[in-house]
């Protein structure tokens, strides 16, 4: 009985919340709800076929990485109002080291069992929702997810799978940069983001980046070195 009246509050707290993003999104003048998109950072606009995020869209960036702040952050740096569901690990400290707006921004960490209620509600509300799901959406719930977001004009981009997603972001290659001769601090990542789905984002793009760079930032990138470069200075690289 304690988890079922535990659950309600939640439901009850992020509506409420999502409610009031939405009156203040409606007096917000910097992303009107009118326009087919929202804005990316300069480095992703490329990967994209409309320059930004379609509104009335799922994106999913396979495993949570820095890779999905960065999607929102054009979003919320243009005045969207976003929410977090699903990541206990991300403060607003992180959220704003990426780019986020610290108040335009809900934070939901568990939502329970019920979290699809939960981002269904934010998403009439906010222009974007960014959600790890506990586990592997069902069909039905999924489907009903993606009529929301249809219907409210905002975006769900999913740190995960989503067989719905019109758009799909893969960190296909990457490699870390800062150690010298066996010894000094990892400064930078420079990573391959590829980027595909269905419609007319079907024809893939690939693209590298600083994600992030000696700075911070996320910027545009040239390929990685050949081998045989400065000895020690990329430590590692991977796929995936």
């Amino acid at each position: 009985m304690g988890a079922e009246v535990a659950q309600v509050t939640r439901v009850t707290q992020a509506t409420q919340a999502a409610q009031l993003a939405g009156v203040a999104r409606r007096h917000d003048d910097d992303v009107a709800p009118g326009e087919a998109v929202l804005p990316v950072l300069p480095a992703l606009r490329e990967l994209l076929p409309a320059g930004g995020l379609r509104r009335g869209s799922v994106v999913a960036t396979g495993r949570w990485s820095l890779l999905c702040l960065a999607l929102v952050a054009g979003a919320s740096a243009a005045g969207a109002w976003c929410a977090a569901v699903g990541l206990p690990g991300l403060g607003v400290a992180a959220a704003a080291g990426a780019g986020l707006v610290p108040d335009r921004m809900l934070l939901v960490p568990d939502p329970g069992p019920g979290w699809p209620q939960v981002v269904a509600s934010l998403l009439d509300g906010c222009d974007l929702v960014l959600l790890r799901p506990p586990d592997q959406p069902p069909a039905q719930a999924r489907r009903r997810l993606e009529a929301t977001v249809r219907r409210s004009g905002g975006v769900l981009v999913v740190a995960g799978d989503w067989d719905g997603a019109q758009t799909r972001f893969t960190v296909a290659d990457q490699e870390w940069t800062g150690i010298g001769a066996g010894h000094g601090r990892l400064r930078a990542r420079r990573v391959q983001v590829v980027a595909d789905g269905r419609g007319a984002g079907a024809r893939s793009q690939s693209r590298w980046l600083w994600l992030p760079g000696p700075d911070g930032s996320v910027t545009r990138a040239e390929p990685a070195p050949a081998a045989g470069g400065e000895p020690g200075e990329w430590l590692q690289r991977s796929t995936g």
